[in-house]
Protein backbone atom coordinates (compact mmCIF):
# COMPACT_ATOMS: atom_id res chain seq x y z
CA UNK A 1 0.00 0.00 0.00
CA UNK A 2 1.51 3.66 -0.85
CA UNK A 3 1.84 6.11 1.45
CA UNK A 4 -1.17 8.38 -0.82
CA UNK A 5 -3.39 5.15 -0.57
CA UNK A 6 -2.90 5.07 3.74
CA UNK A 7 -3.11 8.82 3.62
CA UNK A 8 -6.48 8.35 1.82
CA UNK A 9 -7.54 5.82 3.93
CA UNK A 10 -7.22 8.17 7.53
CA UNK A 11 -8.86 11.16 5.49
CA UNK A 12 -12.36 8.89 4.88
CA UNK A 13 -12.13 7.38 8.29
CA UNK A 14 -11.75 10.72 10.13
CA UNK A 15 -11.65 13.55 7.92
CA UNK A 16 -9.10 15.91 6.32
CA UNK A 17 -8.27 17.38 8.99
CA UNK A 18 -6.84 14.42 10.62
CA UNK A 19 -3.95 15.32 8.67
CA UNK A 20 -1.72 18.74 9.73
CA UNK A 21 0.68 18.49 7.47
CA UNK A 22 2.69 16.21 5.41
CA UNK A 23 6.55 16.08 4.74
CA UNK A 24 7.72 15.12 1.36
CA UNK A 25 11.36 15.68 1.51
CA UNK A 26 12.97 12.60 3.64
CA UNK A 27 13.61 9.39 2.77
CA UNK A 28 10.49 7.83 4.29
CA UNK A 29 7.32 10.41 3.49
CA UNK A 30 5.57 11.91 6.76
CA UNK A 31 2.26 12.41 8.48
CA UNK A 32 1.97 15.15 11.04
CA UNK A 33 -0.85 14.61 13.34
CA UNK A 34 -2.15 16.33 16.50
CA UNK A 35 -1.29 14.60 19.92
CA UNK A 36 -4.93 14.52 20.63
CA UNK A 37 -5.89 12.46 17.72
CA UNK A 38 -3.02 9.73 18.02
CA UNK A 39 -4.55 6.91 19.81
CA UNK A 40 -7.38 6.59 17.81
CA UNK A 41 -4.96 6.67 14.30
CA UNK A 42 -2.59 3.94 15.62
CA UNK A 43 -5.66 1.94 16.55
CA UNK A 44 -7.53 2.34 13.10
CA UNK A 45 -3.76 1.84 11.32
CA UNK A 46 -3.30 -1.49 13.94
CA UNK A 47 -6.98 -2.54 13.52
CA UNK A 48 -7.70 -2.01 9.73
CA UNK A 49 -7.40 -4.75 7.16
CA UNK A 50 -5.27 -4.17 4.61
CA UNK A 51 -3.18 -1.39 7.05
CA UNK A 52 -2.50 -4.07 9.56
CA UNK A 53 0.29 -1.89 11.05
CA UNK A 54 1.48 -4.83 13.77
CA UNK A 55 5.13 -3.24 14.69
CA UNK A 56 6.22 0.00 15.97
CA UNK A 57 9.80 -0.56 15.22
CA UNK A 58 10.97 2.86 16.27
CA UNK A 59 9.82 5.92 18.33
CA UNK A 60 12.50 8.71 18.58
CA UNK A 61 12.34 12.39 19.66
CA UNK A 62 13.29 15.66 18.43
CA UNK A 63 14.18 18.64 19.86
CA UNK A 64 13.51 21.56 16.79
CA UNK A 65 14.64 24.05 20.00
CA UNK A 66 11.41 25.58 19.13
CA UNK A 67 9.17 22.49 19.65
CA UNK A 68 10.02 18.56 20.09
CA UNK A 69 8.97 16.33 17.52
CA UNK A 70 7.86 12.91 18.14
CA UNK A 71 8.45 10.39 15.67
CA UNK A 72 6.85 6.81 15.04
CA UNK A 73 7.76 4.71 12.80
CA UNK A 74 5.46 1.94 11.85
CA UNK A 75 5.35 -1.25 9.51
CA UNK A 76 2.92 -3.89 8.51
CA UNK A 77 4.58 -7.29 8.53
CA UNK A 78 2.33 -9.35 6.95
CA UNK A 79 1.73 -6.60 4.28
CA UNK A 80 5.04 -5.25 4.40
CA UNK A 81 4.36 -1.64 4.34
CA UNK A 82 5.59 1.12 6.46
CA UNK A 83 4.51 4.68 7.75
CA UNK A 84 6.12 7.45 9.99
CA UNK A 85 3.68 9.59 12.31
CA UNK A 86 5.04 12.78 13.71
CA UNK A 87 3.47 14.55 16.61
CA UNK A 88 4.99 18.22 17.23
CA UNK A 89 4.75 19.33 20.56
CA UNK A 90 5.21 22.79 22.23
CA UNK A 91 8.96 23.53 23.19
CA UNK A 92 8.84 23.72 27.13
CA UNK A 93 12.02 23.64 28.28
CA UNK A 94 11.18 23.84 32.02
CA UNK A 95 12.67 20.48 33.88
CA UNK A 96 9.22 20.93 35.97
CA UNK A 97 6.70 21.17 33.39
CA UNK A 98 7.48 18.93 30.71
CA UNK A 99 5.98 18.30 27.29
CA UNK A 100 3.21 15.67 27.31
CA UNK A 101 1.75 13.03 24.67
CA UNK A 102 -0.40 10.11 25.26
CA UNK A 103 1.57 6.83 25.74
CA UNK A 104 0.79 4.43 22.72
CA UNK A 105 1.87 1.37 25.13
CA UNK A 106 -1.79 -0.08 25.25
CA UNK A 107 -1.24 -0.46 21.41
CA UNK A 108 1.77 -1.32 20.99
CA UNK A 109 4.23 -3.25 23.99
CA UNK A 110 7.43 -2.10 22.05
CA UNK A 111 6.36 1.22 22.86
CA UNK A 112 7.21 0.75 26.66
CA UNK A 113 10.86 0.64 26.07
CA UNK A 114 11.01 3.69 23.08
CA UNK A 115 8.65 5.88 25.80
CA UNK A 116 11.08 5.41 28.33
CA UNK A 117 13.93 6.21 26.59
CA UNK A 118 12.43 9.23 24.77
CA UNK A 119 11.49 10.51 28.57
CA UNK A 120 15.11 9.58 29.79
CA UNK A 121 17.12 11.09 27.49
CA UNK A 122 14.90 13.99 25.78
CA UNK A 123 12.41 15.15 28.70
CA UNK A 124 8.84 14.02 27.18
CA UNK A 125 5.86 12.91 29.41
CA UNK A 126 3.94 10.15 28.37
CA UNK A 127 0.85 9.78 30.04
CA UNK A 128 -0.79 6.81 30.33
CA UNK A 129 2.21 4.65 30.37
CA UNK A 130 2.62 2.14 32.89
CA UNK A 131 6.11 2.40 34.17
CA UNK A 132 7.41 5.77 33.14
CA UNK A 133 10.99 6.25 34.92
CA UNK A 134 14.49 6.47 33.76
CA UNK A 135 15.99 3.49 31.49
CA UNK A 136 19.53 4.56 31.00
CA UNK A 137 20.41 7.16 33.63
CA UNK A 138 20.57 6.88 37.27
CA UNK A 139 16.87 8.20 38.93
CA UNK A 140 19.04 11.05 40.51
CA UNK A 141 20.06 12.60 37.32
CA UNK A 142 19.47 15.82 36.61
CA UNK A 143 18.47 17.20 33.26
CA UNK A 144 17.88 15.67 29.77
CA UNK A 145 21.76 15.06 28.00
CA UNK A 146 19.75 14.99 24.10
CA UNK A 147 18.04 18.01 24.96
CA UNK A 148 19.58 21.01 22.58
CA UNK A 149 20.05 23.22 26.13
CA UNK A 150 21.28 20.25 28.38
CA UNK A 151 24.40 21.64 30.28
CA UNK A 152 26.57 18.62 31.11
CA UNK A 153 27.09 18.58 34.79
CA UNK A 154 31.11 18.65 36.49
CA UNK A 155 30.35 16.04 38.89
CA UNK A 156 28.27 13.63 39.54
CA UNK A 157 28.15 12.67 43.30
CA UNK A 158 31.65 13.93 43.58
CA UNK A 159 33.03 11.86 40.69
CA UNK A 160 34.46 14.15 37.62
CA UNK A 161 32.46 13.48 34.44
CA UNK A 162 33.68 15.56 31.98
Amino acid sequence: MTFDEIKSMLVSKFGTQIILKEDRNGLQPALFIDKADLVAVCLFLRDTEGLYFDFLSNLTAVDYQMHFAIVYHLNSLPYQHGLVLKVELAGNRSLNELPEIPSLTSVWRTADWHEREAFDLMGIYFEGHPDLRRILLPDDWEGYPLRKDYEEAEKYHGIHIN
